[in-house]
């Protein structure tokens, strides 16, 4: 498999915060979103070629049960279906962020943390075919309704401002009945600065609809850095 990093951390991001976990994030990404913070394992995807026995050997030197296979996008990895079902006989409980662009197809899984990617992802006419293959692929309902009939799920949006409120409700009422503390409204940032500019009006939103709120932990403990 072609893996950016693996390391273990808290788990910075929606319904399992604060949570130690073993982060394996595998390289190379079907959308470009402008704001990515991870722009080595989309952009320009960066890594090497791991096995999975290597794999599952690192994460059990962690010994930490919780496992979140991220990227980019791992749903385009190969290996991933075989990895997560190695990861499941082990024990450990997986979630898997995906942007739900690709559908699971069984695949082992506790936690779908499933982010669609709103309008305000879109990169400039600078990205060139690579905005329009975005724009075509970066909502999919078919795939979000197919995960949430699958596993247990989380929506978590990335918002910079209160306009995304609109996109975010009608994508919602289009996919079925989700749990509004299933919805996570997280500010765009990848600075605790523009974190905290965002975080208040987006709060307010969350009070105001039911959602949950979303803070990014591991911005504010370590910096946009890799291997947090």
């Amino acid at each position: 498999m072609f893996i950016s990093e693996i390391f273990h951390s808290l788990q910075g991001e929606g319904i399992l915060l604060g949570v130690p976990s073993v982060f394996i994030r595998t390289s190379g990404c079907n959308l470009r979103c402008q704001w990515c913070d991870t722009p080595y394992a989309s952009w320009k995807p960066e890594g090497k070629s791991v096995s999975i026995d290597t794999i599952v050997a690192r994460v059990a030197a962690f010994h930490c049960r919780h496992v979140v296979l991220t990227g980019g996008e791992p749903m385009i990895a190969d290996g991933l279906p075989e990895l997560a079902a190695r990861l499941r006989q082990e024990g450990h409980h997986i979630t898997i962020e995906t942007a739900a662009t690709v559908m699971p197809k069984g695949i082992a899984c506790d936690l779908g943390s499933l982010s669609p990617k709103l309008a305000n992802s879109t990169p400039d006419v600078s990205a060139g075919a690579w905005r329009e293959r975005h724009e075509q692929r970066r909502y999919q309902p078919e795939v979000i309704r197919a995960w949430l009939a699958l596993v247990d799920c989380q929506l978590k949006f990335v918002v910079t401002s209160a306009d995304d409120l609109t996109e975010i409700e009608a994508l919602l009422q289009e996919v079925g009945e989700v749990p509004r503390d299933r919805v996570l409204l997280m500010p765009e940032g990848t600075d605790v600065e523009t974190l905290r500019k965002r975080s208040p009006a987006i709060a307010q939103l969350c009070r105001e609809r039911g959602y949950r709120f979303a803070p990014r932990l591991h911005i504010e403990l370590y910096g946009n850095t890799r291997g947090t």
